[in-house]
Formats: C-alpha cells, structure tokens, sequence
C-alpha cells in the first residue's frame, strides 16, 4: 500500500466511522453500579465468603498480617463460583516479569470427571501458587537457561478480576513471581517488600508523635499516562511504528505544537468515543480513572486516576495500559505509548504523583494550613528531601531506557538531575528551620479576577515546577521522569526503600535525643530538621530546570547529571545502593546485578532493533524512491536538453544526487557499527550509545532532507503531518 493510498484510507475511515458495536449505553446500567462489577472485590467477599474467612482475609488485606493458608480452599471456591456464574471458562495468575510488560498463562477450571462429563475445579493450591516456566523469562544470571521452575505467589492485597473477550471472559489472579530459589523475578515482590519496611520506619516516626494507627502505613501513587493515538492504516505502511514503537524517519510537518492549540483542545469525535470505551472498561475492573485531555502535542492525549495505594495503582496502571491498546484497534487507531514516537514534539511521560499514608490518618506529606506548626509533617518532608539528596542517582536509574532516553531533558519532560522543589510556601519555611528561627509560613490568599460576576479562586500557597523531576504539589510529590510504557513499580521500589532509610535516620535521632520524654521532642525535630536541611538542602531547587545556568550550578552543588541510560544504570550495583536494598530485605546484591544486566540488555537489544530496521527502510524503501524521483529528473532534464531548453529541475537534480551519496555513506557506517561483538554488556552498552545512535541520526538525517523533495506520488511512507492531524 502506498503513503498516498494510506493517507485515503485513513481519510475514509474518519469520514465513514461509526462506534464498534452498539453504543455503549449507561442509560441501562448506571456508572455507580458499574463500576467494579467485574472485581471479587471486597463486597463480594463479604457476601460469598464465611464470617470467619472473611475476617481472615481482611486482616491480611488492611492490617499486613500472614496470610492463614487454611483459608485458601474456601477463598478459592467461592472466586471460582463467582467467577463461572459471569461465564469464566478459564483462570490466570497475572505477574509482571522484568521485561516490563504483563503476562499471564491461562488454565481451564473444567477438567474430566472420568464419566465423560466434565466438572469444574480450582483449589487453594491453585489459588495461592502457580507454576509458570520460568527459563524463558529474563533473569539477568540469576539462573542458567535449562532451569525452568518458577513460581507465580498469590497476592491477595489485589484483588482478583474478570477480564471480557468476545468469545467469554477470564479470571485473573494478582500475584508476584519468583524464582525456584525464591529470588524476585518481577516488579510486585520488590514492591511488596519495600512497603514491608515503610511501614516499620513510618510506625517508629509516628509512635514519637503519639500517633496511633492500626493501619500500615503505605505509599499511595497516582500515575498520569500519556499516549499518542494515530489511525492505523498508517502504522501499517510505517515498518517503525509497527516493529519499534516510534518512527525513525520523518521530516517535520508544516504545523507541529507550536500553535499551543492542541492542548486542553475539544476532544476529536473519533477519540472521544475511543476514550468513553476505556473508561468503561476500566469502571467495570475498579480502575478509579478520572481525567480525559488533550495533551500538548498533536494526537497526543492523558488519561489520569485517582490515587489509591501503590501495589494496586502499579497492577491497574498496567491493565490501563492493555486497555489503550486494545480499544483502539475497534476504532481503526493504534496507541503508541512510545515515549518519543515522533521527533520534534513532545513525547509521552507518566508522572507518578507519590505519597505516603494509610485511610486512617491521610497524607503524610499534608502541609494542613500552618505547616511550620505541623511538626509531624515536617519530618516526613524532611525525611524526602534527605532520601532524594542521599539516592537521586537511584532515582534516576529507575526510569533508564533507552525510549526514556530521548524524552528525559527536553522540554516536556524533567532533566536527569533529581532535584526537589518545594515551592514558596515550604521553601521559605524549610530555610527558616536552617537558619534555626522558624516562626511563620505564607497563608493562602484568594485571587480577585477583576470580573464581577466571577467568584474569587482561592489561591494556592505557592506555583507548580513543570520543570522539577521531584516536585511538591500540595500534599504529595510528582515525579515526572517516568516513561509513557514503563511500569510504575520501579520508581515506588526506590522511593520507599529511600523513605525507609531516612525514617529510620530521623527515629534513631529522635529517640536519642528524647530518651522517651515527649518534652524533649519539639526541640529535638528542629534540631534534626535543621541538620538535614545543612546537609542536604542542595537536592532542594525551585527554579528552571531547563536552562544551562542549572545544569551548571547542580554540578557546583554536586548533583549527578546522569544523561544515559549506561550512564544510570551501574548505580543499580553501587556499594551505597545495595547497602540500602539489602539492609531492608527488597532486593539482594544478585537480585540488583540481575535487574543491572537485564535492563542494558534490553537498551543494547532497543537500539540493535531500531538500528537494523533503520538500515533495511532506508535501503528498501527510501532510497528506491528518491532513485525514481532522480531518474525522473535526469529525463525531464534530457528532454530539455534535446530540445535545447534549459532545465529548471537541474539544481533539484543535484541536491537529490547529493544527498542520496550522503545517505549511501551513512547507511554503511552504521551497517559497521552494528557489526561490534558483543563483549561486556555495560560496554556494549556504551558503544551503542556513543556510536550507534550518532550513526542513526546521521542517517535519518539524510533520508529526512529527501523526504521534502521526492515527489508525493513516490514516498510511500506516511509523513507526520498525515499521522499526527488525521484522526
């Protein structure tokens, strides 16, 4: 198919759409009642599950006791009657391996009963532990290929669902994934332990205050996904988009975001639609999705949630994930959640808004009205600010990829220097603790717009930081280095391992200093406020995070500026790093070298992908058709000539000529380049980085100044201003 015969194609389907299926109707069932019917959520089991089990369940699900395994048979049976009475056929543990993406192996609930009949089963043992092979997933050393046995663990802290096909529906089942020997082979257990140790360090701060709660205390996490749509006849003629995710050749469109019309922009009627489905498939799973926008750059759009805790938010982040995808195929779109599918705009983010808490006391990080007087608050502000100082390189590492790559620095996305911006109010308060004379903190004001019949808007007291990785919105942090496809789990992992061990640092000093008498207190959380504001008030910027002046001073101030994905990941193994990991039981000094390899693997097997797909469009595809266009030419020229006229096209003719020299040269020096042998695989790494992405750019280079002279008719790639604007 043809760039041109795409571009109709795409055309067409906008001009003659209609919704896949009938149209959704809430009219018969109503957005409350449908929301969380397809979850065994907490009202089922109440319903279906004995008093006594129920109560079991609920104090391993709300307070963090042991599971008792003796319930599991009875939890089982009442899942799978659920289950089969909404047209199950099928179970499934659901786990999240390192490779970033969801799996899942399904097993049927009917098995023979010998009569010729068949009855349907799934035990406790089936319920709590499955049995996937565990050799074809990454394990970065830890296990040599011939051993195969892995296991799936139930994790009943998020609760199981159906998922709808058209041809019947499954049950799914949470659960983390480990190793034979018990090593941690995905993104939940990691998450699962760090909570593990939040929560002790937390309680010890909290015991200081008085605060009592029966509750642990948690993170809580609300990510804001980004995502391109684009119509698919396009990705279909795009060899890029479809195998890599992102287009390697492209020339920049007359229009891009320059225009700033798109954001916040009335929704288009084909995308609308495609979002009112993924909102009600996401109600029927219990996903608490609340915003729909535009976003900044053409065919760009957010979807966000509600916060809830971190292990959930991670597991429904990834079913919104799957949901994008899926829905937009029955409106002819394809998703991209790429971080920088298209060169020249914005890319995709997913700011992680990052708090600690539990439903009985709230936000920790709530300021309240007088923040210098909320000493509680203080402290665990302080304690963010000591953790992102002490660990940023950390920080940083958990969001390197090589797609993250091309995103991180720019103007829509945070550089790679963590830093903290607290904002005026809390700047000004943090300040007065170092300089040991705290009295006072900025009020909130109202905001008179000068229209007397608007309301005046309360005002908040201080601006946001679009620019700050690790920014203060209210009451909890936005970290916006995140990728559009990455999982959320990483980040969370880090945060609380880095909130432990600033919790327990603030403990020891508190209890230290008091010797269990709550008088001393307040003159010992200045004391240790102030020390952590000396010592770390560095990591601390309010300012532009884009300009250079930054970037010079966060290397006098002794910030990491960790550009590279090989540059950020060997501070997975630093001494420091595994020091913190290991003291906290989240992840072994093996475990971390494991998750090191796999991820440089994944950036060396990215950029071989990109690269070796680069060479076959541009020998294939792009350059047979700027050879056509420069046979043309030569003809239209020799006809000239034989007529004895002169030929305008003759400069055209050089330029292409040219570049198609250029474009010959480039392809073979990134051919060489791709032909390094694999060595060390941080070496390897690098070469690719230093070498093999130079090589790319140069070739895209060349293909993009020919895309803006070859004729129309014989570019078969749909060009960006096709792919961002039809939709």
């Amino acid at each position: 198919m043809s760039g041109i015969q795409a571009r109709l194609n795409a055309i067409s389907a906008i001009i003659n759409y209609k919704p896949a299926g009938a149209p959704l109707n809430f009219s018969e069932t109503k957005p409350t009642e449908l929301y969380g019917c397809n979850v065994f959520s907490d009202k089922v089991m109440r319903e279906r599950l004995p008093k006594n089990i129920y109560k079991s369940l609920k104090k391993t699900i709300e307070h963090g006791e042991k599971l008792d395994a003796s319930i599991a048979d009875a939890v089982a049976n009442s899942m799978k009657d659920w289950a089969i009475e909404r047209g199950a056929t099928h179970f499934t543990h659901v786990f999240y391996p390192l490779t970033g993406m969801t799996a899942e192996k399904h097993d049927a609930f009917l098995v023979p009963d010998g009569k010729g009949s068949a009855i349907a089963e799934f035990s406790g043992k089936l319920l709590i532990q499955g049995e996937p092979d565990a050799s074809s997933f990454p394990s970065g050393g830890l296990r040599t290929t011939f051993e195969a046995r892995g296991y799936t663990a139930w994790d009943v802290t998020s609760p199981a669902f159906i998922l709808e096909n058209p041809n019947g529906v499954f049950l799914c089942i949470p659960t983390a994934f480990v190793s034979w020997t018990g090593e941690a082979l995905d993104k939940k257990t990691p998450l699962l332990r760090s909570l593990q140790s939040l929560n002790t360090q937390s309680q010890r701060v909290l015991k200081l205050f008085g605060t009592n709660t029966k509750a642990p205390v948690t993170c809580y996490a609300g990510p804001e996904q980004e995502y391109f749509l684009i119509d698919r006849n396009f990705v279909f003629n795009r060899p890029d988009l479809l195998i890599a995710g992102r287009s390697l050749f492209g020339a920049p469109p007359a229009k891009g975001q320059e225009f700033e019309d798109q954001y916040f922009g009335v929704i288009p009627r084909r995308v609308l639609a495609f979002m009112m489905e993924v909102e009600h498939e996401l109600f029927k799973l219990g996903i608490p999705v609340k915003t729909r926008h535009n976003e900044v750059a053409p065919g760009q759009f957010e979807i966000a949630p509600i916060y809830e805790q971190g292990n959930l938010a991670t597991d429904h982040n990834q079913m919104v994930m799957t949901t994008l995808r899926t829905v937009a195929k029955r409106y002819g779109m394809v998703c991209l959640l790429h971080e920088k599918p298209f060169a020249g705009i914005n890319g995709s983010g997913k700011h992680l808004n990052y708090s600690i808490g539990n439903n009985e006391l709230g936000s920790l990080f709530d300021p309240g009205d007088t923040p210098h007087e909320n000493a509680q608050f203080l402290v665990f502000c302080a304690a963010a600010i000591r953790a992102v100082h002490k660990f940023g390189a950390l920080l940083r590492a958990t969001v390197a990829s090589a797609s993250n790559d091309h995103r991180l620095g720019a103007n829509e996305a945070p550089p790679a220097i963590m830093s903290v911006y607290l904002g005026e109010q809390l700047a000004d308060v943090f300040d007065q603790i170092k300089k040991g004379d705290l009295k006072s903190s900025k009020k909130k004001d109202a905001m008179h717009v000068g229209v007397d019949t608007l309301p005046p808007l309360p005002m908040d007291a201080g601006d946001r930081n679009r620019t700050s990785p690790f920014a203060f919105t209210g009451n909890r942090f936005e970290f916006r280095a995140v990728g559009s496809s990455m999982s959320i789990a990483g980040s969370q992992v880090a945060l609380n391992a880095m909130m432990s061990d600033s919790l327990e640092y603030i403990a020891n000093e508190l209890e230290a200093a008091t010797g269990g008498d709550s008088s001393k207190l307040n003159a010992a959380v200045q004391a240790v406020i102030q020390k952590i504001m000396v010592d770390h008030d560095a990591i601390v910027f309010n300012g532009n995070g884009y300009s250079e002046e930054w970037h010079a001073e966060a290397e006098t101030r002794g910030l990491p500026n960790l550009r590279t994905t090989p540059d950020a990941l060997p501070v997975l193994t630093t001494p420091e790093v595994v020091e913190l990991f290991g003291k906290y039981n989240i992840l072994s000094k093996a475990e971390l070298a494991s998750r090191q390899e796999i991820y440089l693997e994944q950036y060396c097997k990215t950029i071989a992908t990109e690269a070796n797909l680069m060479v076959r469009m541009a020998k294939t595809v792009i350059y047979p058709a700027a050879m056509r266009y420069q046979g043309e030419l030569a003809a239209a020229c020799a006809n000239n000539k034989a007529a004895g006229a002169a030929c305008a096209a003759s400069p055209v003719l050089k330029e292409v000529s040219d570049l198609l020299v250029v474009l010959t040269e480039k392809i073979a020096v990134l051919e060489k380049v791709l032909a390094h042998e694999n060595g060390d695989t941080l070496g390897h790494a690098t070469f690719f980085c230093e070498k093999a992405l130079p090589a790319m750019s140069d070739v895209r280079a060349a293909a993009d100044a020919l895309e803006t002279l070859v004729a129309d008719d014989l570019w078969s790639l749909p060009c960006y201003q096709e792919m961002l604007f039809i939709r």
